[in-house]
């Protein structure tokens, strides 16, 4: 009996790490690092921006964490299926940002400036479909608000 216990543990010894493996996902793995997204041209007035899309729950969940810096006019455009209150964070998220909430229309609802790895939720103040996230002051240098309008073929899209 005792020879069977112990032969039973040996096997559980060398099938947890397996097991622990197994039950890691991709996703999980996936958020321990930076992601590089497909990129789309936005216009701003006469600024042009280079934004990552980001449609898809993952991809929107995993956002902009874990990147040292961002470009002067790149930026990320999360896109939701459908118009709801979206409200945002930096948990893991290393740059200050500055969030525009936007409708379909591309015009900018309001605008949230966050701070690196802080859970402060920051909410849009109406139904929106697209958040554009830049590096914290780029709207506000360039004199964009609240009404002012974002354009780009990705608010065209879900028309």
């Amino acid at each position: 009996m005792i020879h069977i216990k112990f032969n039973l543990l040996g096997l559980a010894a060398r099938l947890l790490p397996v097991a622990c493996l197994l039950t890691l996902s991709p996703a999980g793995h996936a958020q321990d690092r930076a992601q590089k997204l497909p990129t789309v041209q936005l216009t701003a007035g006469m600024h042009l921006i280079r934004a990552e899309v980001a449609d898809d729950d993952l991809e929107r969940q995993i956002g902009l964490m874990h990147r040292p810096s961002m470009g002067a006019n790149d930026g990320m455009v999360f896109v939701f299926e459908r118009p709801e209150e979206q409200c945002f964070w930096m948990r893991n998220t290393l740059i200050p940002l500055s969030a525009a909430f936007i409708d379909d229309t591309g015009t900018i609802v309001n605008i949230a400036d966050m701070k690196p790895r802080s859970d402060e939720s920051h909410c849009s103040k109406k139904p929106v479909r697209f958040v554009l996230e830049m590096n914290k002051g780029w709207f506000e240098k360039r004199g964009l608000k609240a009404g002012s309008v974002i354009g780009g073929a990705v608010f065209k899209a879900g028309k």
